[in-house]
């Protein structure tokens, strides 16, 4: 599923009113009745108080309609209009007139914090002020006026993206944005929903269709992707009849030092569950006896010490992931050097491998096309630099890709993958998963897809997505605090089966 910029969807806007031949006033009365449908199926007529808040520009007008289909479906609703500019939009003035000649009482005015409303706990907010169209900073009343709703308990729905939120860079006052229950996106979702520092403002999303020009959206290629099972089952190469071991690859695992063997066995058997044909782990003397009781099904070659001092493979491997464990000591950032200057084969690196990466630049220009980098964020900092904002590392991060040519996923809630200009935002995973040793699993899996034949980008992508799901499955045996790296692991098979079950075999499961 594509997410498009703001820019973007209002060129979609324009386009579905050439193609449709209808008026930008047809299409937001069309946007918001899809919209209090929804609302209308949640309420079922429930007698509550709905204080509807409108700004002056198209949010506000699909705020307007909202406000006059609940009043003539029988609710009770006290709208405002949030005056703030001079400036109202032509949809938005027709939307005023048509509410107030249906109306006992017209919409109140907010024009300071004197005029603010009185809202119970028990009632319903829905939030139209802004919408995407917030591109400079709010006056300070209308700041006020969202900190003041945002106090009560109420239930607080936003129109498209909670209000005070941008839709390119981060909030200037952190509780100056609505904090949604309940987000109503238009078409596409947002990226800041899956954001860190703007994600957090959108309890839950819920987009809906409101008729878009489908051949604009199919041919306008948006500013990231959003990846659901849709975009995976694609990607899935199924298993041969006659395949054996050698048809699905064999690939290295490279890394643990004395004390952090364990990050090297998850890898290990994590490539292994998802497919490789043959997995070797490349170690430390001292991980030898470790490595061989835990993961009986994998070979193991040793270095002379209990840090790597040197890398030398005997074997042609499929792929390489490397930097679980391995430190960062003067004869493993040797050996990891002369390592890169000889690879010539697909490459993950994680952990250690990056932290040697960013003391030591000068290493980056070795690495072959389409490598793969894990961070975590205080890896990925430690690469890029610091950053401003959400928006900021993502540019930084993108910089840094086209740079050195090699692929980024930077983990995390709705971990993004990042290949040079194009983002890959993934749908799957949960607040269980912020556990040690679950991206040493994630790295296993990548390289286990690799050495399959999956090129870099899809083994990437696919990865991730079934990193997710398998800690989606996980959480939901045992709940989120329970679950560890283990666990994510041992449901990587799930995972795969999930790929494949309809929506009503997953209702049987459940029931």
């Amino acid at each position: 599923m594509k997410i498009f910029s703001a820019q973007q969807m209002r060129m979609a806007d324009e386009a579905t009113i050439t193609s449709e031949k209808i008026s930008s006033l047809d299409l937001m009365e069309k946007a918001a009745t899809q919209t209090f449908n929804l609302i209308h199926q949640k309420l079922q007529g429930s007698p509550i108080v709905i204080h509807v808040f409108c700004g002056l520009g198209n949010n506000g007008g699909d705020g307007l309609v909202i406000s006059r289909l609940l009043v003539q479906h029988g609710y009770t609703v006290q709208t405002y209009i949030v005056n703030f500019s001079d400036n109202r939009s032509k949809d938005f003035l027709i939307n005023y007139d048509r509410l107030k000649e249906i109306v006992t009482t017209w919409p109140t005015q907010l024009k300071s914090e004197d005029d603010f409303p009185k809202i119970k706990n028990e009632d319903m907010v829905i939030d139209a002020i802004f919408g995407i169209g917030l591109n400079r900073p709010m006056v300070p009343w209308v700041v006020s006026l969202i900190k003041h709703i945002n106090k009560t308990r109420a239930f607080k729905l936003s129109i498209d993206i909670p209000s005070g939120l941008y839709s390119d860079k981060g909030p200037e006052d952190k509780n100056g944005v609505i904090f949604a229950d309940v987000t109503v996106a238009f078409q596409l979702p947002k990226l800041v929903f899956f954001l860190p520092e703007t994600g957090i403002y959108s309890n839950d999303v819920e987009v809906i269709d409101i008729g878009l020009d489908r051949n604009f959206i199919m041919n306008t290629a948006g500013i990231a992707e959003l990846i659901t099972k849709n975009e995976i089952l694609p990607l899935y190469r199924p298993r041969h009849k006659f395949g054996h071991k050698g048809t699905y690859g064999h690939c290295v695992l490279i890394g643990g030092s004395y004390g952090k063997m364990g990050s090297v066995t998850l890898a290990t058997k994590s490539a292994l569950k998802v497919g490789t044909g043959l997995a070797t782990a490349y170690i430390p003397e001292c991980g030898y006896e470790v490595l061989q009781t835990a993961v009986p099904e994998a070979m193991v070659i040793t270095d002379d010490d209990d840090e790597l001092a040197e890398i030398n493979l005997d074997i042609t491997p499929a792929a390489v992931g490397i930097g679980i464990g391995l430190g960062t000591s003067t004869k493993t950032v040797k050996a990891f050097e002369e390592f890169l200057k000889n690879v010539t084969f697909p490459l993950v690196i994680d952990a250690d491998g990056i932290n040697i990466l960013a003391k030591h630049q000068e290493f980056l220009e070795h690495l072959p096309k389409q490598t793969i980098l894990t961070p975590h964020p205080k890896e990925l900092e430690r690469l890029i630099g610091k950053w401003d904002d959400d928006f900021d590392k993502l540019r930084k991060t993108k910089a840094f890709s086209k740079k050195y040519h090699c692929i980024i996923v930077i983990k995390g809630a709705n971990t993004i993958t990042i290949n040079q200009d194009i983002m890959y935002v993934n749908s799957t995973g949960n607040p269980g998963m912020a556990t040690a040793g679950s991206g040493d699993v994630l790295t296993g899996m990548i390289t286990g897809l690799l050495s399959q034949g999956y090129n870099p980008l899809h083994a990437t992508v696919f990865a991730v997505y079934l990193h997710g799901s398998s800690g989606d499955l996980a959480a939901q045996k045992s709940g989120f605090e329970a679950v560890i790296a283990s666990d994510i692991l041992s449901n990587i098979g799930n995972a795969f089966l999930e790929l494949f079950r309809s929506p009503d075999q997953n209702v049987q499961k459940q029931s």
